[in-house]
């Protein structure tokens, strides 16, 4: 009769033992999966286009020989769209080029015309 209380301890004793063990090995695993990538929000792919349009605009400005008085600067996902006009048609491949060279600019569409004399 003593054999039936201490198989009642080794028991609960196994009993604790395979619990602790299947927790450990739960929590294990979900330190090691790796985080799920979230795709990042509206309001942050806002703030990365406005970034990448004043990264742009900036280049340009530094461009010699580029007068960017008239040049807007769109930019989505690293697709840059310049447009407005330039007084020269020599400056419109010179700031299709200085785009090109930013760092994180995928794409650039030219939308640039030449202004007329006097506008």
């Amino acid at each position: 009769m003593k054999a039936f209380p201490a198989i009642k301890v080794i028991g609960g004793a196994l009993i604790v033992l395979a619990s602790l063990n299947a927790y450990a090995q739960s929590s294990d695993a979900a330190a090691t999966a790796a985080p799920a990538a979230t795709a990042p929000t509206t309001k942050q792919v806002r703030a990365a286009n406005r970034a990448l349009q004043r990264k742009v605009r900036g280049t340009l400005a530094k461009t010699k020989g580029l007068s960017v008085a008239n040049i807007t600067v769109r930019a989505r996902d690293g697709a840059v769209t310049l447009a407005g006009s330039v007084p020269e048609a020599s400056q419109i491949e010179l700031a299709t080029t200085a785009a090109q060279g930013v760092a994180g600019v995928t794409s650039v569409r030219n939308a640039l015309t030449i202004r007329a004399l006097g506008q």
